[in-house]
């Protein structure tokens, strides 16, 4: 009888275990005898993983706040690479955190000159066109996006890569249209990110917009989704005082009763967005951060919902825009009229593909896998 197949994944933050998890449990249903282990955190914990490596704290915000943490993910690194290349697993899967994984992939082939086979779900940059990290993933790796435009990037260089649609979305359920709550009340989630230092410049914007829109709606109930222990340790403190708010474990429970959402740009954005919870995103970062992004900037937004329709569907407020005033004053508009926000994301699950995305993704994922 062969011995079950081993599959690793390596993820940098919480998004990206969250669709680790989701192809594992994928991949499952079509082989049941699976095992999985990897770099995760909480979740592959609850899953009944093996934890190679906890990730929690590895995600820092623009490259020179990941300078402290350079050396200890280049051990984690050099570490992975070489245990992998010792006992190899049938499958490496690789999920976006471009900054760990493009090394891990170049260290375990060019150093190790590493037969195995790797996958890698969602490749970094999807939307910047840049052929030279294009051509490090898939000259190392099998590359596997949930966009169509990467695919087709891709593509118009030569390069091989797999699409079948977003493998989230079809996971993602999208609740009934809601009427405008009340004029002085209602209820809104707080989503400032999972990274500590987007939480400490997010935060305490969407704690002054929230007193700002209370002067208007003083029965006004909030939620913050925390997306793990230590980010609810830190939104505790950021929030301490502040009446009619609870501060909750992740994204569900935060948006579960909500009219509408304040949302860090990010993979929640397209999450929240699906769901059918109307939707503001925003995101600030240090100056200097800014004028290097903007450098590498290629279209005129930044958050997934709007990359993916190719206009603003959803308010975008980046940088100097996100001031509280203006925070406060995009979700006042839309308690006061939310018809105008669902009509303006329709289209948007179409556009991420067919509903059994993730299963052609795990049999995709599965067909690269060693054969036992």
């Amino acid at each position: 009888m062969n011995a079950p197949r081993r599959i690793f994944f390596s993820t940098g933050e919480p998004s990206g275990e969250l669709a680790a998890l989701a192809l594992g449990e994928a991949m499952r249903e079509q082989d049941p005898a699976l095992r999985f282990s990897g770099i995760g955190a909480a979740g592959m914990r609850a899953a009944g993983w093996e934890l190679y490596a906890d990730h929690t704290g590895w995600a820092s915000l623009g490259p020179i706040a990941a300078i402290p943490r350079i050396p200890k993910l280049l051990n984690e690194m050099w570490k992975c690479a070489r245990d992998l290349a010792a006992a190899p697993p049938d499958l490496v899967v690789l999920v976006d955190f471009g900054a760990f994984n493009v090394r891990l992939a170049k260290e375990l082939r060019d150093k190790y000159r590493y037969i195995g086979p790797i996958l890698y779900l969602f490749p970094p940059g999807a939307w910047l066109d840049n052929p030279g990290p294009a051509r490090a993933v898939a000259a190392r790796a099998f590359p596997l996006t949930g966009f169509a435009h990467q695919a087709e990037f891709y593509r118009s260089l030569h390069l091989p890569i797999a699409f079948f649609g977003h493998p989230l979305a079809p996971r993602i359920a999208s609740r009934a249209p809601r009427p405008a709550p009340p004029s002085d009340g209602g209820s809104i989630a707080l989503l400032p990110g999972s990274r500590r230092d987007e939480i400490a410049r997010i935060a305490p914007r969407l704690r002054e917009a929230l007193a700002l829109l209370r002067r208007t709606r003083p029965q006004l109930r909030a939620r913050v989704g925390a997306a793990d222990a230590r980010a609810r340790a830190l939104l505790e403190r950021l929030f301490d005082g502040v009446a009619q708010i609870e501060i909750c474990d992740g994204l569900h429970e935060a948006v579960r009763d909500a009219d509408a959402a304040w949302v860090a740009s990010g993979t929640a954005v397209l999450e929240t967005t699906l769901s059918n919870v109307p939707t503001i995103a925003l995101y600030a970062i240090t100056p200097l951060l800014a004028r290097h992004a903007r450098s590498l900037m290629r279209r005129p937004y930044i958050t997934l919902p709007n990359l993916i329709l190719n206009r603003e569907a959803i308010p975008e407020l980046l940088q100097e825009r996100a001031t509280p005033e203006r925070v406060a004053e995009a979700m006042e508009g839309i308690l006061r009229a939310p018809d105008t926000w669902y009509r303006s994301v329709e289209g948007l699950r179409e556009a991420l593909g067919p509903a059994d995305a993730l299963a052609n993704c795990a049999r995709y994922a599965l067909s690269t896998a060693r054969e036992r």
